[in-house]
C-alpha cells in the first residue's frame, strides 16, 4: 500500500514529532543486513542499528529460520504454571554470560518492563528478608528506564516526567548525573572526574536513612540521556556504598548488555557486579519483543519460602518466555559466540572513537561523548528553536544522504552495528558533516 498522509493519521507515534513527521513520513518497507528499504525504492544505511536493538543486522537469515521452524510448532505456551524447553535453556544460556552470581532470570517482554519487575523484586525480596520498611527506590538524573510508572519515577529525564508529575510512584529519590562539561567535555571513554558524584548516595544515605532505602538503579552508560560513560571508580563507589548500607544495585542494561560495551555486560567490561541486571532489545536482535531480570541467587531464594504449592511472587506477563522470543533469543546468542560478536566490537571501538571525535572541531558541534559501541554528539541549538537543528539533520541525512541517524532534541546519537563495517563508520560521520556543513 502507497502510505499517503491520510494513512498515517490514525497511528499515535511513539516519542515522535507527529505533526510534522506525517507532512512528510518517512515509510521503511523491508530491511536487510544494515540496511533498511525505503517506500520510495531507496536503500538506507541504518546507523543506529534499529534502536540500539539490530546489533547483528536486519533479518539475520539464522534467526530469521530458528523463528520460522518455532512457529510452525509452538506458537504459544501458557506461561503460569506451565513451561516449555526453549524458556529454560535461554535462561541457562544467559545466566551462563551473566557475572557470578547472577542464576535466575525473569522473562518480561520490554525493557520498561524489566525495570518494573526488577524495583518489585528488590521490594520483595526485603520485605521477604524482614525489612519491608525498605521502600524507598534511589534513581539518577538524566536516566532513562523505561516509562511505565516505576521506570519513569526512578527516571531521571525531565521531558519523560512532566506531564505525569503527580501521579509518579511516592518514595523515590534520585543521584546527581555526572555529565560536566566544565570538566569531561569531548572525553574519549570513560573521564577521569566525577567519581566523587557516587558520594551523593551518601547523603542520599543520611537523609531518608539507609535502612529505608531498598535498591538504587542506574544505567552503567546511560544512552537516551545522551551516552555518558561513568567516571572511572564511579560504579565502583557505588557498589561500596549498598553493600554498606544493605543497599541493592541495579544494573539498567536494556542496552548495554550483549555486546555494546564488547562484553555480555556491561557488569564485566566495568568489573562491578550488581545485585540485579535488566536487559531487552540485544537478547533477541530485536526481532522477538523480550525482556528479562537477571537476580542474584541470595534475593532468588529468600523469596522461595511458604508452602511449597503458594506462590512465591505474585508478578509476570501472559507473553514472559514466548516461544516464539525464545527462539529468537537462542539464535541470537549462537550467532554472537559463533561470530565472535563482543571480540569483534572490542576490535572496532577505537576506529568508531576515531570516527566520531572528528567531528569534533565542527563549529555546531559543542560536544561528543563515546564508550564501546555508543556515541553522542551535541549540536548548539538555534536562538529561539531548541531540537529544531537536531531534527533537520535526522530529516536531510534520510532524505538526502541515504542514512538514518537518531536525534533526541539537538543531540545525535550513534549505535553501530556491532559487526559494522569500518568504512561504514567512517561513512557515517563523513555524512553527517556534510549535513552539518548544509544546514543553518
Amino acid at each position: 500500500m502507497n502510505t499517503g498522509n491520510s494513512a498515517v493519521e490514525s497511528y499515535w507515534m511513539p516519542f515522535t514529532a507527529n505533526r510534522d513527521y506525517k507532512k512528510k513520513p518517512r515509510i521503511i518497507v523491508g530491511a536487510e543486513g544494515h540496511y533498511y528499504h525505503t517506500e520510495d525504492g531507496r536503500k538506507i544505511y541504518d546507523a543506529f542499528s534499529g534502536l540500539w536493538t539490530c546489533g547483528l543486522g536486519h533479518c539475520h537469515p539464522k534467526i530469521v529460520e530458528a523463528v520460522q521452524r518455532q512457529v510452525e510448532t509452538l506458537d504459544y505456551a501458557m506461561a503460569f504454571q506451565m513451561g516449555h524447553a526453549k524458556a529454560f535453556e535461554l535462561a541457562d544460556r544467559v545466566t551462563d554470560l551473566a557475572p557470578d552470581g547472577l542464576d535466575k532470570i525473569f522473562y518480561t517482554n520490554s525493557g520498561s518492563e524489566s525495570v518494573d519487575s526488577a524495583l518489585k523484586i528488590a521490594l520483595a525480596y526485603h520485605r521477604a528478608r524482614g525489612e519491608g520498611h525498605r521502600t524507598r527506590l534511589i534513581g539518577r538524573e538524566r536516566g532513562y528506564h523505561g516509562v511505565n510508572f516505576g521506570g519513569m519515577s526512578v527516571g531521571g529525564m525531565f521531558p519523560n516526567r512532566k506531564m505525569f508529575g503527580a501521579s509518579l510512584l511516592p518514595s523515590v529519590d534520585h543521584l546527581r548525573h555526572t555529565f560536566d562539561l566544565e570538566h569531561n567535555a569531548f572525553t574519549r571513554g570513560q573521564p577521569h572526574w566525577g567519581a566523587h558524584l557516587a558520594e551523593d548516595l551518601e547523603r542520599l544515605a543520611m537523609l531518608h536513612d539507609a535502612s529505608n532505602i531498598a535498591a538504587v538503579i542506574v544505567e552503567p552508560v546511560p544512552g537516551s540521556a545522551g551516552i555518558l560513560p561513568p567516571p572511572v571508580g564511579y560504579l565502583e563507589r557505588l557498589r561500596e556504598i549498598c553493600d554498606q548500607h544493605g543497599i541493592l544495585l541495579i544494573f539498567d542494561e536494556v542496552i548495554t548488555a550483549f555486546g555494546r560495551l564488547g562484553a555480555p555486560f556491561a557488569a564485566e567490561r566495568f568489573g562491578v557486579t550488581p545485585d540485579l541486571i535488566t536487559t531487552a532489545k540485544g537478547l533477541t536482535n530485536g526481532v522477538v519483543p523480550m525482556g528479562a531480570v537477571l537476580v542474584k541467587d541470595k534475593i532468588h531464594d529468600a523469596l522461595m519460602t511458604g508452602p511449597m504449592q503458594m506462590i512465591e511472587l505474585f508478578h509476570g506477563y501472559t507473553y514472559s518466555g514466548h516461544p516464539l522470543a525464545c527462539a529468537a533469543g537462542l539464535a541470537a546468542l549462537d550467532i554472537y559466540e559463533e561470530e565472535g560478536t563482543f571480540a569483534q566490537v572490542r576490535e572496532l571501538e577505537s576506529h568508531f572513537e576515531d570516527a566520531i571525535h572528528s567531528l569534533a572541531d565542527h563549529p555546531k558541534v559543542t560536544d561528543v561523548r563515546n564508550f564501546g559501541m555508543m556515541g553522542g554528539v551535541d549540536l548548539e541549538s538555534r536562538p529561539g528553536e531548541p531540537g529544531m537543528r537536531g531534527l533537520e539533520v535526522h530529516k536531510t541525512c534520510f532524505w538526502e544522504e541515504d542514512i538514518v541517524v537518531r536525534h533526541s532534541a539537538d543531540m545525535l546519537q550513534f549505535s553501530p552495528f556491532l559487526n559494522a563495517r569500518p568504512e561504514d563508520i567512517t561513512m557515517t560521520f563523513a555524512k553527517v558533516r556534510k549535513v552539518l556543513d548544509s544546514i543553518d
